[in-house]
């Protein structure tokens, strides 16, 4: 039998709450979707520092050797052409591959920080690496001119990277004044439709979140002043809040001001609590704008860690993306080992070095440099 308490009548079902208010779903809505995007930017990055670790683990033994193998063929290729300039027992097809490939090579090899393998470049190029980066930069420069219809002033002598920089940047200024040309016309457009000599009011929520949230800075700020506490332990911990709900109020975190006023014990009651429904619109407004930039601190976090890891375009990074990349690019630098192990062995006499440059032209067909 259930147990029932004294009075109670068995009969009756129990008394339930009242429904929540529209305007207190969406707030308490708005509450988890934040709660949801910081714990899914805390396990990304989480994964980040644990795919780093693995990454270390497995892929840079491997990287490690395999430059170092790229760096013998180079140096074999080198010597070589050396060795063939005095005695030509490369023929003028062979001696032009070796030094396509040993070009390629250092090339590579020096854009990854290996200053040793430019000199070695240079020496067998037509062109210098530092001819190529600024040809690079140039035609970068030309590209980001025509999609602007504007120049790109102040690059001369720029390297690739500072031209490909600063060409992202005028791209997406030049797409954000577009937004914001488009946001005056419809804004205007709006005003001239409403009434003669009225103006067009803002959204109550909006003004009312705006308030609560300067309310509750100049709260904190009032409180947390470090000068008004004489002892230094407390003063040193204010210091530390108020400096905590500054960048809070910066980028508009309304929980983070609202923890750090708990913290502070300015507060006896949770956010949504005996709220009325201006506030919660209010609020729920406030949180809506934090959801927003945690929605984009997520996608700019997945892209970063995308990046960083070499995902292939249009994956999403996630724990099995990650490790599917891991796995593919240690087969991948395997496979390219057991190669440049076997050509370094191959090239350890003239007549292996040369079957290898023959079998490298035949490969690229006639007229192509390797």
């Amino acid at each position: 039998m259930i147990p029932t308490l004294p009075g109670a009548d068995p009969r009756q079902p129990p008394a339930e709450d009242p429904p929540a208010s529209p305007a207190a779903r969406a707030h308490r809505q708005q509450l988890a979707r934040v709660a949801r995007l910081r714990a899914q930017l805390a396990e990304l990055d989480a994964l980040d520092r644990a795919h780093r670790a693995e990454h270390m683990a497995l892929i840079a033994p491997l990287r490690a050797r395999h430059v170092q193998a790229r760096k013998g063929l180079v140096r074999l290729l080198h010597e070589a052409l050396e060795s063939a300039a005095r005695t030509r027992w490369l023929s003028g097809t062979q001696a032009a591959t070796a030094r396509a490939r040993l070009c390629a090579l250092a090339q590579d090899l020096a854009e990854d920080g290996h200053a040793d393998m430019a000199a070695l470049h240079d020496r067998h190029s037509l062109q210098s690496l530092a001819h190529k980066r600024q040809a690079r930069a140039d035609e970068l420069r030309e590209r980001f001119e025509t999609a602007l219809g504007a120049p790109l002033d102040g690059l001369d002598g720029a390297s690739p990277e500072a031209v490909l920089h600063a060409g992202w940047q005028r791209l997406r200024e030049a797409s954000k004044d577009q937004r914001e040309g488009r946001q005056k016309k419809r804004a205007a457009r709006r005003a001239r439709q409403a009434p003669a000599g009225e103006a067009p009011p803002a959204p109550a929520a909006e003004v009312e979140a705006d308030t609560l949230l300067r309310r509750l800075y100049r709260q904190l700020a009032s409180a947390l002043h470090p000068d008004r506490e004489p002892e230094a332990l407390a003063r040193q911990l204010k210091t530390a809040l108020m400096s905590e709900a500054n960048a809070a109020y910066d980028r508009r975190d309304l929980l983070a001001l609202m923890e750090i006023q708990q913290r502070a014990a300015l507060a006896d009651t949770g956010p949504g609590a005996s709220m009325g429904e201006e506030r919660l619109a209010a609020l729920s407004l406030l949180l809506k704008r934090q959801v927003a930039a945690l929605e984009r601190e997520r996608a700019a976090a997945q892209e970063a860690l995308a990046r960083r890891f070499e995902l292939p375009e249009g994956v999403s990074a996630n724990a099995n993306t990650l490790r599917q990349a891991r796995i593919a690019e240690a087969q991948r630098l395997e496979r390219e080992l057991v190669g440049l192990e076997h050509t370094l062995e191959r090239g350890a006499d003239e007549a292996g070095l040369k079957r290898w440059l023959n079998s490298l032209r035949q490969a690229a067909g006639p007229g192509q440099l390797v």
